[in-house]
């Protein structure tokens, strides 16, 4: 009974071996590189190159900031009374000073924006 089970086990691996093996495909055959490059191209231009774009606009945003500017940091709209190297002093009412990181700054308004408000 044995002999039968192992027999019978050892048939279909006898048949594999003696038949051609089936010559493996190129990868660059198959059609899947393509959709691998796809997906890639298509997670650059919509989340990678944008991205970059509104950093690279950022910076210069912050590099450009003087005295006078009016800008919106940490949510608080003030004028900018003060540019360091690393650090905004913004006056958001009279006599009342807060300093801020550059990185805080979100945006810079337009010049009376603060007058409007």
């Amino acid at each position: 009974m044995l002999s039968t089970i192992i027999a019978a086990a050892a048939a279909p691996a006898a048949q594999a071996t003696s038949s051609a093996p089936a010559s493996p495909g190129s990868f660059f055959d198959s059609p899947i590189i393509l959709i691998y490059v796809v997906v890639i191209a298509a997670f650059y231009f919509l989340f990678i190159r944008p991205q970059s774009k509104r950093q690279k606009e950022q910076r210069k945003m912050i590099a450009e900031l003087a005295k006078g500017d009016e800008v919106i940091a940490a949510g608080i709209l003030g004028r900018v009374e003060n540019v360091g190297e690393h650090f905004l002093t913004v006056e958001i009412a009279d006599n009342v000073h807060v300093h801020v990181q550059k990185g805080a700054v979100a945006t810079v308004v337009p010049k009376g924006t603060i007058k409007s408000s």
